[in-house]
């Protein structure tokens, strides 16, 4: 099965129109989205590419290092503990994700 796109075209996707993919700017609903594809992705035997992989095992770390915090909460709670609304940080999801 050949499935167009990948997570950086999707992720393109919703920082263009983040209404129309999770309803609104939430960092929490963005994850839960990635959560939601990755695995769909997983039991559709569509392989991630090395970049997919790289992003998905090395963001949490990085947002770590960002933060100066080492935990087992899930990253966007990392994010939300020095952001003040789901907007915020959903905003610097895309500004860390570049």
């Amino acid at each position: 099965m050949d499935i167009q796109g990948g997570l950086f075209e999707i992720l393109a996707k919703i920082k263009a129109r983040p209404g129309m993919y999770i309803g609104k700017l939430s960092v929490s609903d963005l994850f839960m989205f990635l959560v939601g594809y990755k695995t769909a992705r997983r039991e559709l035997g569509v392989e991630s590419t090395e970049a997919e992989i790289d992003f998905y095992q090395n963001f949490h770390s990085f947002v770590e290092r960002k933060y100066k915090v080492q935990t087992s909460n899930f990253c966007p709670k990392i994010i939300m503990l020095y952001c003040h609304e789901e907007k915020d940080g959903f905003e610097k999801f895309f500004k860390f994700a570049g």
